[in-house]
This record gives C-alpha cells, sequence and structure tokens, in this order.
C-alpha cells in the first residue's frame, strides 16, 4: 500500500473537512518540528560562539594574572636588590670608618685572615 494508497483510504474514512483539518494539524507540525531545529541550531551556535569567549577572557584574565604576578615579582627583586647595595654601602663605609680609626688593627686583622686563608687551602 503506496501513501497515495493511505491518503485515499484516510479520505474514504474521514469526511472531507477532517482530512483537512489532519492535513493542516500534520503540516503544523512539520513546520514546528523545523522551526524547533532551527530553534536548536541557533542554541548550539550561540553556546558555541559564548563558550569561545568565555575561554577568550579566561585566557585574558590568566594572561593578565600571570604578568601582574611577574611584575610583582619584578619588583620585590628590585627592592631586594637595592636593600643589598644599600647594606653593602653601610657595610662599607663602616669599615672605612674602623680602618680610619684603627688602622693598625686592620692591618693586623688583615693578616691574620690572610694566613688562616693560606694555611686552609693547603691542606
Amino acid at each position: 500500500m503506496s501513501s497515495t494508497d493511505g491518503e485515499d483510504a484516510m479520505k474514504s474514512m474521514t469526511d472531507k473537512a477532517t482530512y483537512e483539518r489532519l492535513q493542516k494539524d500534520v503540516e503544523a507540525v512539520k513546520n514546528d518540528i523545523s522551526a524547533l531545529a532551527d530553534q536548536i541550531s541557533d542554541v548550539i551556535e550561540a553556546f558555541k560562539g559564548d563558550a569561545r569567549k568565555q575561554a577568550k577572557r579566561t585566557y585574558k584574565q590568566a594572561r593578565a594574572n600571570a604578568e601582574s604576578m611577574m611584575s610583582d615579582v619584578r619588583q620585590h627583586g628590585s627592592d631586594a636588590m637595592d636593600a643589598a647595595q644599600d647594606y653593602a654601602s653601610t657595610l662599607e663605609e663602616s669599615l672605612e670608618d674602623a680602618i680610619s680609626q684603627r688602622p693598625l688593627a686592620a692591618v693586623g686583622l688583615a693578616v691574620g685572615l690572610g694566613f688562616l686563608i693560606g694555611v686552609t687551602w693547603r691542606r
């Protein structure tokens, strides 16, 4: 039995008005299914776009966080270097003051340290 035979059988079982209503209902269901398929397709496309945007936002945020952290590390490194230079400068001034106030003690200390280093290296 082909589809036209089925349609003919349907027409003969029902009156023309009922057949036309059924035909319209079937067409409406087809249209609704088509519209639903289009909506699902649109939602999937929007979801892909949103996911792509979210991934880009997350990447940019991670990159900004990494750059901020590197900036902080550079700042801390710079601060540590400044502190070390200040300490070295203070130590140098203290040594200069100690040597200028007690020159003989400084020479004796230098000779003693040189002797200790020489003995240590010989072993």
